[in-house]
């Protein structure tokens, strides 16, 4: 597969093989290019805000239950932000971390709505 990537430092192009197990018949170029785009949307939807909104990497805990406790904490932020309807969860965390109030007020109502 040949791609397009743009950065800060310009443009390139690359090549990228595909290892896949479907068989020629079901490999289509279409396929596969709908199976990557799926990956990268996920990749790019979740795993990006996990990793460079939350600092997920930059976490210092590996052992216990801490790291799954948080990961878990980071989830529900996640889910409560996309509640509000928005898609913006740098900019809502912000909002929420200089009005702890909002984020409280958007914590009951999930909750409440739930019981």
């Amino acid at each position: 597969m040949t791609r397009v990537v743009t950065s800060k430092k310009g443009t390139t192009t690359e090549v990228v093989y595909l290892i896949t197990n479907l068989s020629p018949a079901h490999a289509s170029p279409l396929r596969l290019l709908t199976i990557v785009r799926g990956h990268w949307s996920i990749e790019n939807g979740s795993h990006y805000v996990r990793d460079v909104t939350f600092g997920e990497d930059r976490s210092r805990l590996r052992s216990g239950v801490a790291p799954q406790v948080l990961a878990t904490l980071r989830n529900l932020a996640i889910t409560l932000i996309h509640r509000t309807g928005t898609t913006h969860i740098a900019e809502t965390r912000r909002t929420f971390s200089h009005d702890p109030a909002l984020a409280l007020d958007l914590l009951f109502r999930f909750w409440f709505s739930q019981q």
